[in-house]
């Protein structure tokens, strides 16, 4: 691939930066002090977003978006996230939208993406449980059907962002005698619903973005099912396949490492040869995981399905932010261990403490390697 950018290109990308340094509500990239005040913020972001049609950028344009292409997605979330400007994620344009439009009855797509991609609603994911993690497939919330509604039981863990979604993906077995990849269904549910109950799961680095999520026996409409029931497995792998991108994960790590040099070359400090060794082999990983993210994109502008690339850049770009997390808090020292306030040294905690769920977010890094070797390069699974 010829990973210049064309005029068009280049232009979309400096119109992006012009938006970052001038466009956003004030404030933005400073700390907050709730949560309400955080997400007010990210909230107003994502309206921005949706008025210039890039909070669904990807999507057609009859359903909000702009059609825009794997490439002109992959600039505009590599600006963003490097910047590291919040609320331009979000899992109802990447997991849910995309299958609603696949799989979803026309009353569907006019009920619900209209309300993605203009920033009305927020969307979370309800996968994972306490025994369905890695193996989701082996999840056992119930979903019951009575008459015009399901009645759903059960118990969802690492919920991100589940506490101010106004809507939730759910996963649910409809047939408990099927094979486990077989009698899943998906739904979309209201997160107030009466029965559910979110509860925080604060993280190692103090800040609360998971939950779980419980429900007891409550009511979801027939008519909030998305796909054929008992096959809600392959709307689950269809979402997945989305969120493997990386080009996040090879921005924060470049963040880092500039930081990192930064602070070097404005104290005048000459670090050990060890020090600098390990930087510069960062910087050359974060062009190669570029190089993978760009190469993904070109694919998919191509038709291909970068299944085994994709993986490969997830699990590369997840132990590469660790790997960096790690000599940053080494190369600020003291005030890197300070809690963060805002600063690259003080963001340094943060990070090294946030990154230890990287390889454990969005799969394993063991079930990366099973899925590249099997699926990616024909291996047999013994």
């Amino acid at each position: 691939m010829d990973f210049r950018l064309t005029p068009e290109q280049q232009a979309f990308q400096d119109e992006v930066i012009r938006f970052i340094q001038h466009d956003l509500p004030p404030g933005w990239n400073e700390e907050h002090e709730s949560l309400e005040e955080r997400m007010a913020i990210e909230r107003r972001i994502m309206k921005l977003l949706a008025e210039r049609r890039w909070l669904a950028l990807p999507w057609p344009k009859e359903y909000g978006g702009l059609g825009a292409t794997p490439i002109e997605q992959l600039i505009f979330n590599e600006q963003m996230a490097y910047h590291g400007v919040p609320g331009y994620v979000n899992m109802g344009v990447a997991w849910v939208g995309p299958v609603i439009m696949l799989y979803g009855t026309e009353e569907q797509k006019r009920r619900f993406l209209p309300r993605i991609a203009d920033g009305t609603d927020i969307w979370c994911t309800l996968y994972s449980e306490p025994n369905a993690g890695s193996d989701l497939a082996a999840l056992q919330t119930r979903a019951v059907r009575d008459g015009d509604e399901y009645v759903i039981n059960g118990h969802k863990i690492w919920t991100s962002f589940g506490h101010y979604a106004d809507w939730g993906w759910l996963a649910a077995r409809t047939d408990p005698n099927a094979p486990k990849h077989k009698g899943i269904s998906t739904f979309a549910v209201k997160m107030d619903s009466p029965g559910i109950t979110v509860r925080p799961l604060v993280n190692m680095a103090g800040t609360h973005e998971f939950n779980e999520v419980f429900f007891e026996d409550v009511r979801v409409p027939a008519e909030n099912l998305v796909g054929e029931e008992n096959r809600g497995w392959y709307n689950v792998a269809v979402g997945l396949d989305f969120e493997r991108s990386s080009i996040g994960a090879t921005s924060n790590a470049r963040r880092i490492v500039d930081d990192i040099v930064a602070l070097l070359r404005e104290r005048r400090r000459r670090a050990p040869d060890v020090i600098r060794h390990r930087v510069a082999d960062h910087a050359i990983a974060v062009q190669v995981l570029r190089a993978l993210a760009y190469n993904i994109a070109s694919m998919q502008t191509s038709g291909l399905v970068p299944t085994k690339e994709a993986q490969m850049a997830k699990l590369f770009g997840a132990e590469l932010n660790q790997r960096v997390a790690q000599t940053a808090f080494q190369v600020f020292g003291m005030e890197g261990q300070a809690a963060w306030r805002g600063t690259p040294a003080d963001r340094a905690q943060y990070r090294l403490l946030r990154s230890v769920a990287n390889t454990i977010e969005g799969g394993t890094s063991e079930i990366q390697r099973n899925v590249i070797a099997t699926r990616g390069l024909g291996l047999p699974r013994e």
